[in-house]
């Protein structure tokens, strides 16, 4: 027996002012897309905008519905979509950004377990990592360098 250690990366920027302004056109995005969703349920509005390497910038926000928990989360209604409109387009970004009307989100939230083992998807398909940028409302901003880096052990096609 051995223990191995697993180490990721981050940025972490104070705010969104520190990004490149590529990235910050993308938060926006995501930003603009939250302000959309549909979350009278929870009142916690996220929105996530992909760029693609056609240079489309595709958004998804999330969608609840009373049959909890039928609805969908931003980044895969986003990831989705890109799928479906641009199929075999590569994934350049991802930035996501959430917010709530119950309580100020001033810490970077990151995308849920479901999300994160769907863009892996499209990741290893791809062959080529992207980076990932998430926010609440305000505050902090963090990037990774790919997705796989926030989803250790990740379970993928070639175990089937």
């Amino acid at each position: 027996m051995k223990e191995i250690k697993i180490a990721t990366s981050a940025i972490l920027y104070n705010d969104i002012s520190e990004l490149s302004e590529a990235d910050r056109m993308l938060m926006d995005s995501a930003i603009k897309a939250r302000g959309n969703a549909y979350a009278p349920y929870s009142n916690f509005h996220v929105g996530a905008a992909l760029l693609l390497a056609n240079g489309e910038v595709v958004l998804g926000n999330n969608q609840e519905s009373a049959a909890y928990p039928s609805g969908m989360c931003a980044e895969r209604v986003a990831i989705w979509n890109a799928g479906a409109r641009f199929p075999g387009v590569h994934i350049q970004a991802l930035a996501i950004s959430a917010s709530s009307t119950n309580t100020i989100v001033d810490r970077a939230v990151g995308p849920c377990g479901a999300c994160r083992q769907t863009l892996s998807e499209f990741e290893v398909n791809q062959k080529k990592p992207f980076p990932v940028l998430f926010m609440g409302a305000v505050g902090e901003v963090i990037k990774t360098p790919s997705l796989l880096s926030l989803l250790p052990f990740s379970f993928d096609s070639s175990y089937l």
